[in-house]
C-alpha cells in the first residue's frame, strides 16, 4: 500500500495490513456493497449446432431481468431476431441492435431468469486474466461485504478487506457505512474523446440507505473505499446531500472537480487514459498522482483488480 499525504505532497511505502493504524475515532469507512453476478453467458446461435456466441449482460431493463442491454461476440454474425441457446431450458432473443454494437435481448426459460443466470452464467473476470472463469471465482471475485447483486465487475479496492481488518477499523473508532453502485463496463472503458468536456460516462445504478446516510453525515472524516464509493458519495452530495436516495449516475470526476463528501480515499492503481485515473488525479492532484505512479512502477507495485492499493489522506 502506497500512502499519500495531500497536504505534505509526499508518499511512503507501507502494507495494507496496517491500514487500521491510519484510522481515527470519528472516521466513517464507506464501502460499496454491490455483488458481482455471473454476467457472461455462452451459447449457440439459432440451434444446438449453431455458431458459438458470447453474451455479456450489462444492465437489466426491467425488474424481472427478462430484458437486458448487453454486448455480443461475434457481433457481426448476431442479428435482430436471432435466438441464442444457452441450455435446453434457457435462451435469448435479440430484440434490437444499437449504434455502438450493443444489443437488447429478451431472456426466457423454464425457471425464473435470475436463477438461470446464476446457474448458467460465468463470472466476468477482467479481460487481462487470460483464462476461463472457474466455479471458485464466484466467491473469489467478490468483496467480503458484497450483498446487493448487480455488478459486472468487483469494486476492487474493497477486495483488500478481510472481516478481521474491518473489525480492527471499528476497534480504532471508525463506523462502517455502505453504499451501492452497480459497476458497469463503462467505468473501465478508455477515454477516447479529445476534450474532457466531450466525455460522458455510462449510467450506473446507485443507492444510499437511510441508516448509512446518517453514519456518513455524522462522521468527522469519510474514507471512501474505491472510486465507486467516491462517485456515489459525490453524486449524493450534488443531489441534496447525504440522505436516502437511489437512481442512476454518470458523474465524471476529473481535475478541477470540487469534492464535497470525500475526505480520504483508498483505491487501486488504474490504467492510463481511464476515468478512474482522472478521478484519482482530481482528488490527490495531478502532479502528486503522476509522481506516485512513477514510484509504484519503479517499486513493482501490482496494478489492476487484484493489485496493490493507494491510501490518499488529507
Amino acid at each position: 500500500m502506497l500512502v499519500l499525504s495531500k497536504q505534505q505532497r509526499t508518499f511512503q511505502d507501507d502494507v495494507f495490513r496496517r491500514f487500521p493504524s491510519f484510522i481515527k475515532p470519528g472516521d466513517c469507512i464507506v464501502l460499496n456493497n454491490t455483488r458481482v453476478f455471473p454476467a457472461r453467458l455462452h451459447g449457440r446461435r439459432n440451434h444446438a449446432e449453431g455458431g458459438e456466441v458470447e453474451i455479456f449482460l450489462i444492465r437489466p431493463l426491467n425488474p424481472e431481468e427478462t430484458e437486458w442491454q448487453c454486448m455480443v461476440r461475434p457481433g457481426k454474425r448476431v442479428r435482430k431476431g436471432d435466438i441464442v441457446l444457452f441450455a435446453s431450458d434457457f435462451s435469448a432473443e435479440i430484440l434490437t441492435h444499437g449504434e455502438f454494437g450493443e444489443r437488447t435481448i429478451r431472456l426466457t426459460g423454464e425457471e425464473p431468469v435470475k436463477d438461470l443466470i446464476e446457474r448458467v452464467g460465468e463470472t466476468p473476470l477482467p479481460p487481462y486474466i487470460h483464462r476461463r472463469a472457474e466455479a471458485a471465482d464466484k466467491a473469489r471475485y467478490q468483496t467480503v461485504f458484497a450483498e446487493k447483486r448487480g455488478s459486472v465487475a468487483a469494486p476492487t479496492a474493497g477486495l483488500h478487506f478481510t472481516p478481521e481488518i474491518l473489525a480492527e477499523c471499528r476497534q480504532a473508532g471508525a463506523q462502517v457505512a455502505y453504499v451501492t453502485l452497480h459497476v458497469g463496463l463503462g467505468t473501465f472503458a478508455p477515454l477516447r474523446a479529445e476534450s474532457v468536456s466531450d466525455i460522458e460516462l455510462h449510467h450506473e445504478r446507485y443507492e444510499v440507505a437511510e441508516s448509512d446516510a446518517e453514519l456518513m453525515s455524522a462522521a468527522k472524516r469519510r474514507i471512501c473505499v474505491g472510486t465507486t464509493s467516491v462517485r456515489t458519495v459525490e453524486t449524493a452530495m450534488l443531489r441534496g446531500g447525504l440522505r436516502p436516495m437511489s437512481g442512476e449516475t454518470n458523474l465524471f470526476i476529473h481535475p478541477g472537480f470540487h469534492f464535497r463528501g470525500t475526505d480520504a480515499m483508498l483505491t487501486n492503481f488504474h490504467l492510463p487514459q481511464s476515468s478512474l485515473l482522472m478521478l484519482v488525479s482530481a482528488f490527490a492532484g495531478t502532479q502528486l498522482t503522476l509522481r506516485a505512479y512513477e514510484h509504484a512502477v519503479k517499486e513493482k507495485y501490482r496494478f489492476f483488480s487484484y493489485g496493490d492499493c493507494m491510501f490518499i489522506q488529507p
